[in-house]
């Protein structure tokens, strides 16, 4: 178990360490940077340091490298565009505040990474049909959050498009696709593990699929983004309509 220790521990440091240059910079361009590495880094440690490296954990390593690669490339690209991220306007100067935002990124890193470090203690960890179906899960989700993310930049680029919400592609059938995709990374990480994991490990390892579906839709997710795409489009009947006929979260044929 101190291999599950030091993961979170390892987490911890780096948004430490990375929360002291961004603070004094007063700068939003390490956060999502420091976030996507914090898996990376764990993910690279847990394979350097375990005596057994079954195929599993093999896979699903470089699943959780590929799809850190993916977001970190992607939102250090984005924040370097935009200059700031709006989420910090009112903590970004006060340390106490900013650096709880920190470390508490770190510790959800460490969280949803508890599958794969279960897997990491098993050392009889083995290929089954549940794991095909986690990896297709994961495959689904990465592929259509990374759709979503390209289409809104886009979008969001566009001078066209100033003063409007996206109502193309995946956000044709869900106002919130990254979301789902995200949710489905995860969920897809805790099945492709659940072979391989004693009973225990399944209670435990299910919190992490769990809590980021309760943090993107009751807590940081959805409802500040529905509440600030409400102040800004609220009062016009079409962005109403949309609402009305478009799914919250799971990608749908619209309602009629």
């Amino acid at each position: 178990m101190m291999l599950i220790f030091i993961s979170l521990i390892v987490t911890l440091i780096i948004n430490f360490l990375l929360f002291f240059v961004a603070f004094k910079r007063q700068s939003d361009k390490l956060t999502d940077f420091a976030y996507s590495l914090s898996f990376i880094i764990v993910t690279l440690y847990v394979l350097l340091v375990t005596s057994q490296h079954s195929l599993p954990l093999v896979i699903m390593s470089l699943m959780v490298i590929a799809w850190a690669l993916r977001l970190g490339i992607f939102l250090v690209y984005r924040i370097r565009k935009s200059g700031k991220d709006a989420r910090f306007d009112e903590i970004r100067s006060h340390f106490g505040q900013f650096l709880k935002f920190w470390l508490g990124q770190g510790v959800v890193a460490w969280f949803l990474l508890l599958p794969l470090l279960f897997v990491a203690l098993n050392d009889k960890a083995a290929i089954s049909p549940l794991f095909w179906v986690g990896c297709i899960i994961w495959l689904i989700g990465v592929s259509v959050e990374s759709v979503a993310d390209i289409q809104k930049y886009r979008f969001n680029q566009n001078p066209k498009n100033k003063g409007t919400w996206i109502d193309s592609g995946v956000w044709k059938y869900s106002r919130h696709p990254n979301y789902f995709g995200e949710i489905c990374v995860w969920v897809g990480m805790y099945v492709a593990a659940f072979a391989s994991l004693t009973v225990l490990e399944r209670v435990i390892g299910v919190a992490s699929p769990v809590a980021i579906a309760i943090s993107l839709l009751f807590i940081s997710g959805i409802p500040i983004l529905e509440k600030s795409a409400d102040k800004r489009w609220g009062g016009q009947k079409a962005y109403q309509a949309y609402k009305r006929r478009t799914s919250i979260l799971i990608p749908l044929w619209r309602k009629k």
